[in-house]
């Protein structure tokens, strides 16, 4: 997806977006605009809310806690992005954070923590996690925003899923072969998933029970001991290159 323009604020809002709506920010997000980035009458930025596209804006009345944006035109149409689930086994906070912000960089649609039997952080923390598919998609330049989806057991989610959509297992176990020749055989654009787990690695049983669905793909991602956070940059970063064209 092109970005048009590198330069300009991009802010995302939760209403609907059309030329004339008027726009209002509270709280943190009027703080961060007023304060922070010290936002005057006149001055304009670009909206989006990863449904309508985005707009061009000017701020048109500022209080001391709250602001007005009047929306202007659309200088880019909603467009919705690979169909791409990245399953994970939760980490600690920096480096979840830092794992969120990487996958929706790369255009996930979702992000669904697993629980596997040797994850170490199993709480997650939603808000947080949704508060940094924000913070990335209005750096990058990404329209739509990647779904945020409850913690579910490894288990659980093989047993729900869609035979439609392939899995990427990324299994360090697997023989070392070109990544890029084993994802060969996806459908540009076809639903597709990417599977990282824990620090530790996955329970043989469970390894098992992957190998064994009509739908996963295994793949190595070569020789190197990976730490989680890094392997999920690598391994979208692939299926972006191969099973992308066209994006």
């Amino acid at each position: 997806m092109a970005i048009h323009d590198f330069s300009s604020q991009r802010l995302f809002v939760e209403p609907q977006l059309a030329q004339g709506a008027e726009i209002v920010c509270e709280g943190q997000q009027a703080n961060y605009l007023l304060n922070v980035l010290r936002l005057r009458d006149g001055d304009r930025l670009r909206l989006f809310n990863g449904r309508d596209g985005e707009w061009e804006a000017e701020l048109s009345g500022v209080r001391k806690r709250d602001c007005r944006f009047v929306v202007g035109a659309c200088v880019r149409p909603q467009v919705a992005g690979p169909d791409v689930e990245y399953l994970f086994a939760p980490l600690k906070h920096a480096r979840l954070d830092y794992m969120v912000q990487k996958a929706v960089e790369m255009g996930v649609r979702r992000l669904r923590p697993v629980i596997t039997r040797r994850t170490v952080a199993e709480r997650v923390n939603l808000d947080r996690m949704r508060a940094n598919v924000i913070e990335a998609a209005e750096q990058c330049g990404i329209l739509h925003l990647a779904e945020v989806l409850a913690p579910v057991k490894l288990e659980a989610a093989l047993a729900a899923w869609d035979g439609g959509r392939r899995l990427v297992f990324c299994d360090e176990a697997a023989e070392t072969a070109s990544a890029v020749g084993q994802l060969a055989g996806l459908s540009a654009g076809a639903p597709v998933a990417v599977l990282i787990g824990p620090e530790g690695g996955f329970d043989p049983a469970e390894r098992e029970a992957l190998l064994r669905q009509p739908y996963t793909l295994a793949v190595s991602l070569g020789p190197r001991i990976m730490r989680a956070d890094t392997a999920a940059v690598a391994a979208l970063a692939l299926v972006n290159a191969v099973h992308g064209r066209g994006w």
